[in-house]
């Protein structure tokens, strides 16, 4: 029984250029008149909203909007859109925006047929009955959330961070790659959210748990990520470059759900539970660090993320190759002006201690290919900072 792996992708994916003007057709199959759109705070006055707004006014849809949203949601922003959904008697959830937006969107999609408020614990899956339909266009290409099953929501009474799950896998219904989305995106916020997705993908096929069909998904979308992240940074309205992270950051999101995370993902969670870093870039600065110490333990895999990452390999042992990847790990991160340590992010060195209890006790030793004590995770956060 151990050697049975799942793999799991109901949402329904429209991408490329203008593929938002599909959103009519979908509502037309949901038969939804009224609407709820979550809109990122600096989404509002962009293309992508304008266009998808005028596009509803057309068709006659009731919209409300609720854009009041933090880079990383707490219950209470989700509780306050829940009240204005209640009051708006919303069919369907419309997500502009990015990963925070979209979790917010799908933890008020499972509030709002199930009731109550979000539980005061973390990983339950307490939620049975289908959530309202969810279409969720991103406008990062990072974190995946509209095809991952999970929500992440900050519990502002324990200062935790909760991951909402649905007893059944519930991600967006619908998700639009639009490259449009992306255009106005600032050049720093597009290198963490273009590194989360690469550590999505690269940890995910890493893990202890990678199966034949999550190696598919991963290579591929390192191979997306690595090809265009550079010329995305350097301009957002490369359509190109905008629409290949915008693929590669949505298959690095199928599969971590399967395949779990790593030391890298653990690190960051732990840091933005504690300082206001963004999840991107506490995944940035925690990468290459992380990425050597796992290394010894999936050498022939690292060999591999080489070649993506453009090293020649060829002649090479596996292990030199695997080394490589590190090499190309930090020139990626130099070129996308990652900072180099943590202390220049404000964390002070008196809470490495902590933020390493934090990781240990949040078990990634489930999925992550190198065991991992707390001891260890302290070493690396000293590295890092």
């Amino acid at each position: 029984m151990n050697d049975i792996s799942l793999f799991t992708c109901p949402t329904r994916i429209f991408f490329g250029e203008n593929s938002h003007t599909r959103l009519a057709d979908i509502l037309t199959v949901l038969s939804a008149s009224r609407v709820f759109a979550l809109v990122d705070p600096a989404m509002v006055s962009s293309e992508i909203f304008q266009a998808c707004r005028e596009l509803l006014q057309d068709r006659g849809v009731a919209l409300e909007t609720f854009s009041n949203i933090e880079p990383e949601p707490s219950d209470t922003t989700v509780h306050a859109a829940l009240a204005q959904c209640q009051t708006h008697q919303t069919q369907a959830v419309l997500a502009i925006g990015g990963g925070s937006t979209v979790d917010v969107a799908k933890a008020i999609g499972i509030l709002m047929t199930n009731g109550g408020r979000i539980a005061d614990y973390e990983g339950i899956e307490k939620f049975s009955a289908p959530p309202l339909p969810l279409i969720a266009i991103p406008s990062t290409a990072g974190t995946g959330s509209e095809v991952s099953g999970a929500c992440v929501i900050s519990d502002t009474t324990r200062h935790v961070k909760m991951a909402i799950r649905h007893a059944n896998y519930c991600p967006a219904q619908f998700a639009i790659l639009d490259p449009l989305a992306v255009r106005s995106l600032p050049a720093h916020v597009a290198a963490h959210a273009g590194i989360d997705a690469f550590v999505h993908a690269f940890e995910s096929y890493v893990s202890k748990h990678a199966n034949t069909f999550s190696d598919a998904v991963n290579l591929h979308a390192m191979a997306l990520i690595a090809g265009s992240l550079r010329p995305f940074f350097a301009n957002r309205q490369d359509t190109h470059a905008a629409k290949d992270m915008l693929c590669g950051a949505a298959l690095a999101a199928l599969s971590f759900g399967t395949t779990g995370l790593g030391n890298v993902h653990c690190m960051a969670m732990a840091l933005g539970a504690v300082y206001p870093i963004p999840h991107g870039l506490a995944n940035a600065v925690c990468l290459p660090v992380a990425a050597q110490f796992n290394l010894i333990a999936r050498p022939g895999r690292y060999a591999r993320v080489a070649a993506i990452l453009g090293i020649d390999v060829a002649g090479r042992s596996e292990l030199d190759a695997a080394r490589d990847a590190i090499v190309a790990i930090r020139e990626l991160c130099t070129d996308l002006a990652i900072p180099a340590h943590l202390q220049g992010l404000g964390v002070r060195q008196d809470s490495l201690a902590d933020l390493a209890k934090r990781s240990f006790n949040a078990d990634y030793n489930r999925w992550n290919p190198r065991y991992t004590t707390e001891k260890d995770y302290l070493h690396l956060f000293e590295q890092a900072y």
